[in-house]
């Protein structure tokens, strides 16, 4: 560890990684709670880490992880340093600080939650804020690791929900970007795709520059209000930079990039999907503007090498082959149907395709469900790990009244416990089928550990 201020703690202090993360996990029981006084607070108690990093903030509905891939992988193979903060994780805690690609070791994390504890305790005493969230703290941590510990060239910063009132919001980027706009988190987000555009632009600083693939009209005009209003300049998909398809094979696409400085063609990336095309080229364009406004250094040779090794799991990942098993996160409307598009790609030819799914109670299911019934022929239906998950059987009932009467397409398996659904999903694809299991990430992690190390997923999200 770089820094000898972070030795161990005071009394009371915990003993072991799986008690620190035990604390964390305990602090979900204080919900969602939107604002950044608690995270100010806490940062002005710890110093301020947050002042010594410089940040790409990534925000959006959907592909906020991919591009923080793209991101990370281009950097490092340039050369930098680069830290990378997501949520949430895949298989164990500490994937969600990453330095270099690598988590943050268990005993960095366990010094780390001793030097933040007591600070969270000072901020809950004051009635005014209250306690701090479970993602409060795993902000902080992170702004503590990168800020004090390993001191990264950039930081590759991606919001938990919403942008505005965000925790990750504590910070000035260099750049920010806001992949796209969907309906997802509307219940806290707002009831129309302005509103929740609006609170995806909160991360918009006076001066910053923004890239987005965001298309709607009415998002765009929301985006271009706040993005004037803050004299940022905004590169749009489309009218700034352009990206044209060459290839979609699988685990192998191409594309041209051009913008007005430079143009790339056959550009190679690893990731799976038509969408995974939109988030390189946002990646791209959002490097183009460091390059301009930052004088970063990229090398072409570097920069391809780093889109093509770039990886994401849980996003149309084949895990299993013969039968094939592919995860995707998707969780929402806009997720379904790029989902669906893809997996009605050239990509994933197949004779059937079984499709094993679990939600959270809080999305638009039945506007996820819209995308995926017409094109399955078994649909599982099973319930994540997790307190905020939607039962197997009131899933069931939102599908019945939308499969049409004739046909008997797709049939329905309600299997509650995600384990044995998935025993059912593998013994029912044969060679010639695809399998795929989607819906929340809380349900793809423990898919994932148990289909790739049969194992459970570390609970601490």
């Amino acid at each position: 560890m770089g820094d000898k201020d972070l030795a161990p703690v005071s009394d009371g202090g915990f003993a072991s990684y799986t008690e620190a993360v035990e604390w964390i996990t305990g602090l979900m029981n204080h919900g969602i709670k939107p604002g950044l006084k608690r995270m100010e607070r806490l940062m002005e108690l710890l110093g301020n880490p947050e002042r010594r990093l410089k940040f790409i903030h990534v925000a959006g509905t959907n592909g906020k992880g991919s591009t923080c891939a793209f991101l990370t992988s281009v950097l490092l193979r340039n050369g930098y340093d680069v830290g990378t903060f997501t949520s949430p994780y895949i298989e164990k805690y500490t994937d969600r600080i990453r330095y270099n690609n690598g988590n943050i070791p268990e005993e960095d994390l366990l010094l780390l939650v001793n030097r933040v504890k007591p600070m969270a305790e000072q901020v809950a005493q004051d009635p005014e804020l209250g306690s701090v969230t479970m993602f409060e703290v795993s902000t902080a941590l992170a702004l503590l690791y990168y800020g004090t510990v390993v001191y990264p060239d950039f930081v590759v910063w991606e919001t938990g929900l919403g942008g505005r009132l965000d925790s990750t919001n504590i910070v000035t980027p260099l750049v920010s970007v806001i992949t796209n706009v969907g309906h997802d988190h509307m219940d806290i987000l707002g009831d129309t795709l302005e509103q929740v555009a609006a609170e995806k632009a909160g991360i918009i600083k006076p001066g910053v520059p923004v890239v987005t693939a965001c298309s709607q009209p009415e998002v765009l005009a929301v985006l271009e209000g706040i993005s004037r209003e803050r004299k940022a300049t905004l590169y749009c998909l489309g009218r700034d930079f352009r990206l044209e398809s060459v290839s979609g094979e699988l685990n192998r696409q191409s594309f041209h990039f051009e913008n007005a400085f430079r143009r790339y063609e056959n550009l190679v990336i690893g990731l799976n999907g038509p969408h995974q095309q939109v988030n390189a080229a946002v990646s791209l364009m959002t490097l183009e503007v460091l390059r301009q406004y930052y004088a970063l250094v990229l090398e072409e040779e570097d920069l391809r090498a780093g889109f093509a090794d770039a990886r994401w799991p849980g996003r149309l990942e084949l895990v299993k082959s013969n039968p094939s098993i592919v995860l995707d996160g998707a969780h929402n409307p806009e997720g379904a149907e790029t989902l669906a598009a893809a997996l009605q790609s050239g990509a994933y030819k197949r004779r059937k395709l079984h499709f094993m799914m679990g939600m959270l109670s809080t999305k638009n299911h039945t506007g996820y469900l819209s995308h995926i019934l017409p094109i399955v022929d078994t649909l599982i239906l099973t319930e994540p790990d997790f307190h905020k998950k939607l039962e197997a059987e009131k899933l069931a009932q939102l599908v019945e009244p939308m499969i049409p009467r004739e046909g008997g397409k797709p049939r329905v398996i309600v299997e509650p416990n995600w384990k044995k659904a998935l025993t059912t999903l593998q013994e029912i694809t044969e060679s010639e089928d695809l399998a795929v299991v989607s819906g929340t990430l809380y349900l793809i992690s423990d898919v994932r550990a148990w289909i790739l190390y049969e194992s459970d997923s570390e609970k601490g999200w």
